[in-house]
């Protein structure tokens, strides 16, 4: 797979990530991403515009070449886990059939940007559309910790770990009035169906953003950004 948005392969170049960095138009923002490939020891080839544009249409003369997505995407949910200690506040990220690319992207940009710990999400039908991902989240899918695996067990997992399970749901209570403190996991369904019926039940109860427009509900991705607001403004009373 390969990133050509600038932004995206700069962060992913900081994040250590990167195989190799094919170069066909060396311009100035190029060869500011040339030059940190190279101090990071990320290997560069020089190839022509239309072995460029046969490997990654929509490249800006640079594009780089990596393997998969995720901070740290081979880490286990006991893994993750671990290495959260005894902390008393956790903010988890569950994506529940997140197949729009774009949506996908903006969340992983939220978590990145309110500092949620890590993200899961179901092993199969999500979005996988890497390029997208990376250049929706503005690079930030390079830093944030995504975890594929069943969601099911997951929830369970988190629930032994002492989270509470809070699904996005417009018929949910207000965020707003909903204590958030500790170990907290929020879930977010699919673009048109919602919650899957499996997590819903799992979940231990709903929360939503209070609506005062026309439109029956917000985004997907438009939602999580303020939910993970309130639980780190709640955190900070």
């Amino acid at each position: 797979m390969y990133l050509t948005g600038f932004h995206a392969i700069e962060e992913c170049i900081k994040a250590g990530g990167g195989v190799e960095l094919l170069v066909a138009k060396a311009g100035p923002r190029a060869r500011e991403i040339l030059d940190a490939a190279v101090a990071r020891k990320i290997k560069v080839h020089r190839v022509g515009t239309f072995d460029l544009d046969r490997l990654a249409p929509d490249n800006r003369g640079v594009a780089l070449e990596v393997k998969e997505m995720g901070g740290d995407s081979c880490l286990t949910l006991t893994a993750a886990l671990a290495k959260l200690e005894d902390r008393e506040n956790v903010l988890v990220a569950i994506m529940d059939e997140i197949t729009d690319p774009h949506n996908y992207g903006a969340i992983v940009r939220s978590c990145d940007q309110f500092g949620v710990d890590f993200a899961i999400t179901r092993d199969r039908r999500i979005a996988k559309r890497g390029e997208t991902v990376a250049q929706t989240s503005a690079g930030a899918s390079a830093w944030v910790t995504v975890i594929e695996t069943p969601l099911q067990r997951a929830m369970e997992q988190l629930k032994d770990a002492g989270f509470w399970i809070f699904g996005a749901d417009m018929a949910g209570e207000s965020v707003f009035e909903k204590k958030l403190s500790g170990r907290i996991a929020l879930v977010f369904g699919g673009e048109g169906a919602g919650l899957s019926r499996l997590v819903r039940k799992t979940c231990d109860g709903f929360v939503a953003v209070p609506s005062f427009g026309k439109i029956s509900s917000l985004n997907v991705s438009v939602a999580a950004g303020i939910l993970f607001y309130e639980v780190r403004r709640q955190w900070s009373e």
